[in-house]
């Protein structure tokens, strides 16, 4: 049972069991004040922890923002760079998160603690002081009438009349403060329901608008978070694929070291001991150097360094070799020993030890001695043994008989050519594919000796097993260029022209086995083999590297990309000529597309645009790996890397295709500075020519220093010819932003994407443009419009 009500009629008779009454209704205030004292006090302890917590995770939102990736060779993969992006995509998440946890902390403060210490000190601190008079003036009432009831009888009326009228006084006083004091009572009781709830109410109202806010950051996170788990997985798959490649390197190395050298600027190099001379007391000393020897200019160098004391390089010498002769064991007490005589040091003569007598002799040859092996010291590039495969008739053969055979019976065959087959039996049915008696009698298509695994492995091995990849050594540089920088247009435009530049038969089967492998990832819901799963098996397959090499190992990832690149391109690829107005890419440089410099000495730097990402989706791993087919989630099987149907990450965008030849070559002609330098220019690199055809999301970055004499923003080598002949002139027209920018000077432009700029001129700034945009007129980096 809850507390009894106080009736006002009892004030005045104020019995016993009304104070019961009284004091059970003080004591339930005094346990609803002490309550909320400590709830006030666990509230803010709450607000003090949340700040803690808020500090903790801007710090670790802090350490993530700052750490950066670093990667092996000199390109990232579209994958690769997303998951670099990854660490400041989550920090930014969590720095949103605890704005709203900073909104909630504020809120709990507002709206809980305050009311409730408004609410304590206004209404229970109100009934204390109330308490405090009743209690008072119940002491003075009785006091009163006890004295007054001692009072004699014998006393005057008018005495006692005057002592009866205060009493009374005092009692109406008393039975007033009374009522008032129940009156409080019974108020508080009911107002602590709302006053003290309400409270509760709004502070749940704000941890409750914390979570949804969460809620809607985490649905804004989660297209971020399935193609990050695209990309993570799609690198997982790389590694894997790499890992066995550098294993099987590895392992080729350990059994035979002397076969794997690398390709070398020097004739002979490795670490020798140098005798050092000292005066008599002392003797000699031996100090290790690496030594390197250049035979066309007879330069021996040589650098101290010792590895026990972590490392040390010492300083290094350099002289002109004049002699080498052996020295024999009779004339010193150690062994492999030769005497170096320079050319540029009369009278001076070295004392060094090799490690061995093979490598005494292998320096010995190198460096003109007497006794010379006869076996290079220095076996860069060693030709790989050939075997029967060739890009002959017969090979166009096998590859059609094969590809047949796939087709008729297998083409809906999960893991398709990335099961492999019996090795005995792969062997025996290329055997019989190479013999021109036994390949005419295979019918593949109706037997069922040959399963469609063993088909599918003899092709990738009779294409392994040609002399020369089908891609050649020669273009297998500039292939592996594209997929390491540029727009997927400018991708696809750059392997368009280098496909046609292979030698006539490689194009020809390359264009039967694309086609083949175009229509096996239209089937890829049966089959599982996407474009991103058959370019993992027919990378290292079609493009192989002229030296195995770790790095080469490392552009594995490339190869597939290219391989990927040419199955969904087949039709524009093989069908199609590509531009011949396109610059020959020469050389290899896989850096990023540079901003636009700005002339002006002011500071600051324009934050990098966002960079557009391809997922390049890989359920399954390398090709040739004997493990068991993994299954497959529908969110990693869709897309590769595609020029028509990008997957791109949250808060990445990417450009249409920038501005074409012509208009390059009218706007480099149309400022003075770009023309008079032209004719000096260099062929440009595979990069400038990607940049040419589409810019990536770039860089406005006015802190750039300007070009320097006879260098260009744009090295265009067929502009080369004409800049020096067009007259300087003034082009105006309208443009179309296909990047937003941000203006960092009053003298910039901001933009969205899609705005269209009015009476667009060049600007004598290099790389930058001037246009009018809604009624305002001022600079526009070049390689962010497209000229209408």
């Amino acid at each position: 049972m809850g507390l009894q009500p106080l009736e006002f009629s009892d004030c005045y008779l104020d019995s016993p069991w009304f104070r019961e009454r009284i004091r059970a209704h003080e004591a339930e205030l005094e346990r609803t004040n002490k309550f909320i004292k400590e709830l006030i006090k666990d509230g803010k302890n709450l607000i003090a922890a949340t700040k803690s917590l808020s500090a903790a995770q801007r710090k670790f939102a802090h350490s993530l923002r700052d750490f950066k990736f670093e990667f092996i060779g000199d390109a990232e993969t579209d994958d690769e760079r997303c998951i670099d992006a990854s660490l400041r995509e989550f920090s930014n998440f969590l720095k949103n998160l605890e704005e709203q946890r900073e909104i909630m902390a504020l809120s709990v403060t507002e709206t809980l603690i305050k009311p409730l210490e408004k609410f304590r000190k206004e209404q229970l601190g109100a009934v204390k002081e109330e308490k405090k008079k009743f209690d008072k003036e119940t002491e003075k009432n009785y006091s009163l009438i006890d004295k007054h009831l001692n009072l004699s009888a014998k006393k005057k009326d008018s005495h006692l009349q005057e002592a009866d009228l205060q009493v009374e006084q005092a009692r109406q006083h008393f039975y007033e403060l009374s009522l008032e004091y129940v009156c409080k009572l019974q108020e508080i009781q009911e107002r602590k329901k709302f006053e003290f709830v309400e409270p509760m109410l709004s502070f749940f109202q704000g941890m409750f608008t914390f979570y949804h806010q969460g809620h809607e950051l985490s649905k804004d996170f989660n297209h971020y978070k399935m193609e990050l788990q695209i990309n993570i997985q799609n690198t997982r798959n790389r590694f894997e694929g790499t890992r066995s490649e550098v294993e099987e390197l590895m392992n080729k190395i350990r059994q035979n070291p002397k076969d794997h050298k690398r390709a070398s600027q020097f004739t002979a190099e490795g670490y020798l001991y140098i005798q050092e001379k000292r005066p008599a007391p002392f003797g000699s000393s031996w100090v290790k150097h690496y030594c390197m020897y250049r035979k066309a200019a007879k330069k021996f160098n040589m650098i101290p360094f010792e590895h026990r004391s972590g490392g040390k390089l010492g300083d290094g010498e350099a002289f002109f070799l004049k002699e080498c002769t052996k020295r024999h064991t009779d004339s010193i007490d150690r062994r492999f020993c030769f005497d170096i005589e320079a050319a540029d040091r009369p009278g001076v003569s070295l004392t060094v030890q090799a490690f061995s007598e093979e490598e005494r002799k292998q320096w010995l040859e190198a460096l003109g001695g007497k006794e010379a092996l006869f076996q290079s010291f220095n076996k860069a590039i060693l030709p790989r043994p050939e075997g029967g495969a060739q890009l002959d008739k017969m090979g166009f053969t096998i590859l059609r008989k094969c590809i047949s055979a796939v087709e008729t019976r297998g083409i809906n065959d999960q893991g398709l050519y990335r099961v492999v087959g019996v090795s005995s039996k792969v062997q025996r049915l290329l055997s019989m594919l190479m013999d021109v008696k036994t390949c005419s009698e295979l019918d593949l298509e109706n037997s069922v000796d040959w399963e469609v695994k063993t088909i599918t492995s003899a092709l990738k091995q009779y294409l392994r097993s040609l002399p020369e990849p089908l891609m050649t050594f020669e273009l297998h540089g500039d292939f592996i260029v594209p997929a390491k920088s540029g727009s997927p247009e400018s991708r696809v435009n750059a392997i368009h022209f280098l496909v046609h530049k292979l030698p006539e038969k490689n194009k020809e089967m390359l264009d039967i086995l694309v086609k083949h492998l175009t229509n096996v990832s239209n089937h890829s819901k049966q089959n599982l083999m996407t474009v991103a799963n058959l370019g993992v098996v027919f990378g290292p397959t079609l493009m192989r590297p002229q030296e195995e090499t770790v790095a080469a190992i490392m552009d594995l990832k490339f190869q597939n990309i290219v391989v990927e690149i040419l199955i969904e391109n087949h039709e524009k690829i093989f069908r199609t000529s590509p531009d011949a107005t396109f610059p020959e890419p020469t050389c290899l440089s896989p850096s990023p597309p540079n901003a636009p410099p700005r002339q002006s000495k002011r500071q600051g730097q324009r934050t990098r645009r966002p960079v557009a990402v391809y997922n390049l989706c890989l359920e399954l791993e390398d090709g040739d790996s004997p493990s068991p087919l993994k299954e497959v989630t529908p969110t990693s099987s869709q897309d590769s890397l595609s020029s028509t149907s990008p997957v791109t990450s949250v808060a990445h965008a990417h450009g249409p295709s920038g501005p074409d030849l012509n208009h390059l070559l009218a706007d480099v002609g149309s400022c003075g500075d770009w023309a008079s330098t032209a004719p000096n220019q260099t062929r440009p690199s595979m990069v400038q020519w990607l940049n040419l055809q589409t810019p990536s999301a770039p860089s406005a970055n006015p802190a750039v220093s300007p070009p320097s004499p006879g260098s260009s923003p744009f090295a265009l080598s067929p502009a080369a010819s004409l800049a020096d002949k067009l007259p300087e002139c003034v082009i105006s027209r309208k443009a179309r932003a296909v990047y937003p920018c941000e203006a960092e000077h009053s003298s910039e432009l901001s933009f969205e994407i899609g705005a269209i700029f009015e009476d667009v001129q060049t600007s004598r700034e290099p790389g930058w443009l001037e246009g009018t945009l809604n009624g305002k007129r001022g600079l526009i980096p070049q390689n962010y419009v497209k000229l209408l």
